[in-house]
């Protein structure tokens, strides 16, 4: 009996004891349950606070993996075609097993998997479900799994990853209620840095597109305002290459004038075809096109998304091509960038054709202003000289002094050259040249110019006939080197002290003349391999190069070659009679 006692008091005891460790064990499960809760409230209110897209999707993948106690969670983004993924986050991978794995992945096996079914997917086994096809070399081993699609609003923004949960165990009911809980908090949060970062960057544009209207309404160099335009645009959407493409005259492709970012010193002034290329397919299309930039040299750059964007005026006219190029991983350019990118676009076309028609109108009104000071100089100051050129001539007969007679034959002379500078002159202003900066007056007077510095003084220049308007580019490029070679050279071997230079168009022939008062050609000389390629230069057009010794000393070089057109020496018959008549006695 007493046995029997001492039992039936064991046995309340023991019942007491399993009651109570079960108690503990639902207070330890309760507590565990309300730190998790906890923690999920501490994750989706950190995740809530940020602004910046890029490190709030950041914050999401490392909330995740502390909820869920995986040791390595991703964050893919599915790019606009809803096929693939355009950017891809990490977690608990080093920078050196990122090189190891290699590209980041486009969304296929069980990634794509999600895609393909936007809902909650756990695998205790990666290797075992049908549409794993296994790891690339140099990726850490993962087994068990965890994902679930992050939705904003109605829209699938990406997915959430999350693999290798720690110590060994597999994913449980409990991780997946618990992510799915942060992925609903993490869409708003997406959707709140969304709008914030599209607010941000409409303000931005709208920056931009005063400061490049302003720029080129100003008459600051195009080169100059298109370089700012590519910064502009290369910095608003965070691309790591910009370049700004303009149309080829009549050559059916595009030039890179502008180029800022990874890669542009290999992109500046490349040639695009319009065949083959994203900034082609946007100047032929005149709309905006999304792709790979093959057109953009191999680099960091290069493998990333592009968007090419028309520079658009108000009459759909083309003026060029703004190409942004995205760096590897970084995603596509969303959808809503687009709009904003193809205002700013149009705000800058139309600025460019504003202000090349102001340009145009600048430029008609100087060549008009040219031609009254042309008008001018023929009608008044022209006649004046002939007239007192005439009356020296006349008046030379009553003088029987030689050396006043002599004197008035020179002051003759002085006026017949001076005419012939004149003539010169309107022919100058009467140019027509679409492109002044490059006609054969300017570049011969820049190439004067900068020899002056060579030679320590500034050589005499006389220039006659049509010039700009009847010697051809070809001409007038050999004409140009010839001129710079011929004065390199007396700067390096004449030690002379004046140089006197000539550049004629006579109706048939243009002749470019450089005579030097120096030591004249030596004996032996040692530029004839220069003097060999002015000639070449010559015989190029069919003409000739000679040099002589004046009698004064120093060299005379003669360059001359035929003109198809002719009749360059005509526009003035009363400065020509002037010349003449003082020479001749009267016209």
């Amino acid at each position: 009996m007493e046995n029997t006692g001492a039992a039936a008091v064991r046995l309340p005891q023991l019942r007491l004891d399993e009651l109570l460790d079960e108690v503990q064990a639902r207070l330890d499960a309760a507590r565990g349950t309300r730190d998790r809760v906890h923690k999920l409230l501490e994750a989706v209110l950190s995740v809530g606070r940020g602004l910046d897209l890029e490190q709030v999707l950041r914050g999401i993948i490392e909330a995740a993996v502390v909820l869920v106690d995986a040791r390595y969670g991703a964050l893919g983004v599915i790019g606009p075609d809803g096929r693939r993924l355009s950017q891809f986050l990490t977690v608990g991978l080093t920078d050196e097993e990122i090189a190891a794995i290699g590209p980041y992945p486009c969304g296929h096996g069980i990634l794509g998997e999600l895609i393909r079914r936007p809902e909650p997917l756990r695998l205790p086994e990666i290797c075992d479900h049908p549409a794993s096809y296994g790891f690339p070399s140099g990726h850490p081993p993962m087994s068990t799994f965890l994902g679930v699609p992050i939705r904003v609003r109605d829209h699938v923004f990406g997915n959430l990853y999350l693999t290798e949960k720690r110590g060994g165990a597999s994913f449980e009911d409990e991780d997946e209620e618990v992510l799915a809980t942060l992925a609903v908090a993490a869409g708003i949060a997406i959707e709140n840095a969304r709008l914030y970062e599209e607010s941000t960057r409409r303000e931005r544009w709208l920056r931009a597109g005063a400061e490049v209207t302003t720029a080129l309404m100003t008459d600051r160099p195009r080169d100059e305002v298109t370089a700012r335009i590519t910064e502009l645009a290369r910095e608003i959407t965070g691309s790591a290459l910009a370049a700004f493409s303009l149309p080829e005259a009549g050559d059916g492709a595009l030039t890179v004038e502008a180029a800022t970012g990874v890669g542009a010193d290999t992109l500046r002034h490349l040639v695009l075809p319009l065949e083959g290329t994203l900034s082609g397919a946007a100047f032929t299309g005149a709309r905006p096109v999304r792709g790979r930039a093959d057109e953009v040299p191999a680099g960091p750059a290069g493998p990333g998304s592009a968007l090419a964007v028309p520079v658009t005026s108000g009459d759909d006219a083309v003026h060029g091509v703004l190409l942004l190029v995205r760096a590897a991983g970084a995603g596509d350019f969303p959808e809503w960038e687009a709009e904003p990118l193809l205002a700013f676009a149009g705000q800058t076309g139309l600025a460019m054709e504003l202000a090349e028609r102001r340009a145009d109108t600048a430029q008609l009104a100087l060549l008009e202003d040219r031609d009254r000071i042309a008008r001018d100089l023929h009608d008044l100051a022209i006649q004046r000289l002939f007239a007192t050129g005439m009356t020296l001539q006349s008046a030379d007969r009553f003088i029987d002094h030689p050396e006043a007679a002599e004197r008035v034959r020179r002051a003759v002379g002085d006026l017949d050259e001076t005419i012939k500078i004149i003539r010169s002159t309107i022919f100058g202003l009467r140019s027509r040249e679409t492109a002044p900066q490059h006609g054969l007056r300017t570049r011969v007077v820049r190439a004067v110019a900068e020899a002056g510095t060579a030679l320590g003084f500034a050589p005499s220049l006389r220039m006659e006939g049509l010039l700009d308007t009847q010697v051809p580019r070809e001409a007038a490029d050999d004409a140009v080197a010839v001129l710079a070679e011929a004065l390199a050279n007396v700067a390096r071997h004449a030690e002379a002290g004046a140089v006197d230079v000539a550049v004629v168009n006579e109706g048939g022939a243009l002749v470019l003349t450089v005579a030097d008062d120096g030591v004249g050609m030596p004996a032996t000389d040692t530029r004839r391999s220069g003097l060999r390629n002015l000639a070449e230069r010559a015989e190029r057009h069919g003409g000739t190069l000679t040099l002589a010794a004046p009698t004064g000393g120093g060299t005379l070089l003669e360059w001359r070659i035929p003109l198809a057109n002719g009749g360059g020496g005509g526009g003035c018959p009363v400065a020509h009679g002037a010349a003449g008549g003082a020479r001749a006695g009267g016209r």
